[in-house]
Formats: C-alpha cells, structure tokens, sequence
C-alpha cells in the first residue's frame, strides 16, 4: 500500500484574504496545490485533480473575472498537469479506479472531465451545493459522462482507506484517512485545514461555515492524535517542503 503526493503547482496568494482574514493581510505568500494517489489492494485512488491545465497558459483561466481573482495568481506548469504527474508512475486516466473528490473547488476538480472510466466519490451535500449553483466552473466538472457515487457521512472506500465528512470549508467538503503498514495513519486533511496558522490562530474566518468548520479541524486534530498519526494541511509551505514528493511515496 503507497500514497503518493502529487505536486500539481502553486498559487501566489495574498494570505490574509485567502487563509488568515486579519493577519498577513497583503502578504503574499506561494502555496501548494496538491492531489494525492493512493494505492491499496490492487486499486488506484486519486484524490483531487488540481486545477485545470489551461492555466499552463493562461493563469486565470477559470477565475477571471471572480473575485478571487484579486486574491490569489495560479501558477502551473505541464508536468503539473495531474495526468503528467500520473505519467511519471506510469499511470494513464483510465487506471484510476476511484476518483476521491474532496470538494468542487477550481484548483481541486478542474480535471475531473480526464475521469470518466473512473468512479468519483463525492459527498452528498458537497455535489448537490456545487451543482445548484449557477457558475461557468461547473463545466469542469458537470458532464453527463461522469460516474459520480454520492455518500452521506464517513465511509469505508478501500482497505485502509476512509473518507471523513468535515464540512464547514464548503458544505460536505471530506478528507480523507490512510491507514499504511509502514508509516501508520496519515490524514489528508485537504481545505478543512489549509495550514498550522489556521490552527494556531484559530482562524476558520475563510469558510463557508466558520464555525463548522472549526469543529472539523479539531475532529482531525483529535483524531491525529488519538492515532498517533501524521496530518497533512491543504496548502501549507511550510509543511509542503519537508513532505516526499512523487515519485517517492509513504508506504
């Protein structure tokens, strides 16, 4: 059993606005936009697909014109496109058996389109949010072609693998929970936690549900803990530089 960490770019952001309201306001700062491969009992699950690959050549392709535009400069390069990163271990689309969506985010399902072979799990509430409201994103992930499964609350997926509800982020946002024979748990916590600062200071003011979503950070903190296990923030720095980047992997 592996879990890979996908480097699929970056985002220049100002990290008041984007991660800490009240401080670091105008501090811009680079974070990481990540994905993650898991590999257990003969599955492949990919967690996220990052942000489109028009913003290779085009940085605001999605988000011109939004207000997060002002906030945040996406910055990607080809081999940051998910389906290159999955190249590099010699993986195309169609063997990825399970696409774990964490939520409908522009820089974490913008190639959800490339999985249509593949089964992509998603939280009951996160979809039916993201497919309510009426924004020009939703082509990125709402095609007919696509094989989406809808669950409700935590969830088994695959041995040692369990996707934990923690709204408050985006409603029905998930994380996920990897168990390995070698390094133990790990814990995906992707947006429910973007940093250390969030914790630190405890500041959740981003979210669509701040209260909620304190709560969820806490839950993973908590459950970190009790397993004695690693918890890997959505877009930390910090952390991004002491973690093993595919093709290195945690087994």
């Amino acid at each position: 059993m592996r879990l890979y960490v996908l480097d699929l770019g970056r985002a220049d952001i100002d990290k008041g606005a984007v991660m800490t309201p009240g401080v670091g306001d105008g501090q811009r700062v680079l974070t990481p936009i990540v994905g993650y491969l898991i590999q257990s009992g003969g599955t492949n699950i990919l967690v996220d697909t990052g942000m489109n690959r028009r913003h290779i050549t085009d940085p605001f392709a999605t988000i011109r014109g939004k207000p997060i535009a002002d906030k945040l400069t996406p910055m990607m390069n080809p081999e940051d496109d998910v389906l290159a990163r999955l190249a590099q271990l010699g993986l195309r689309a169609d063997d990825i058996h399970i696409l774990v969506s964490t939520h409908f985010h522009f820089d974490h399902a913008g190639n959800h389109a490339d999985f249509s072979g593949s089964r992509i799990i998603a939280q009951r509430a996160c979809h039916d949010h993201a497919m309510s409201i009426g924004q020009a994103l939703k082509e990125l992930y709402d095609q007919p072609f696509l094989r989406y499964e809808l669950i409700d609350g935590d969830t088994d997926i695959a041995p040692g693998v369990r996707l934990l509800e923690t709204s408050g982020h985006t409603p029905g946002h998930q994380s996920v929970l990897v168990r390995l024979p070698r390094t133990g748990v790990v814990i995906l916590a992707i947006d429910a936690i973007y940093s250390q600062d969030n914790l630190d200071r405890d500041n959740f003011q981003v979210s669509a549900d701040p209260e909620r979503a304190r709560a969820s950070a806490h839950r993973l903190v908590d459950l970190a803990r009790r397993e004695h296990g690693m918890l890997i923030f959505g877009h930390d720095p910090a952390q991004w530089a002491t973690l093993r980047k595919s093709p290195e992997y945690y087994d």
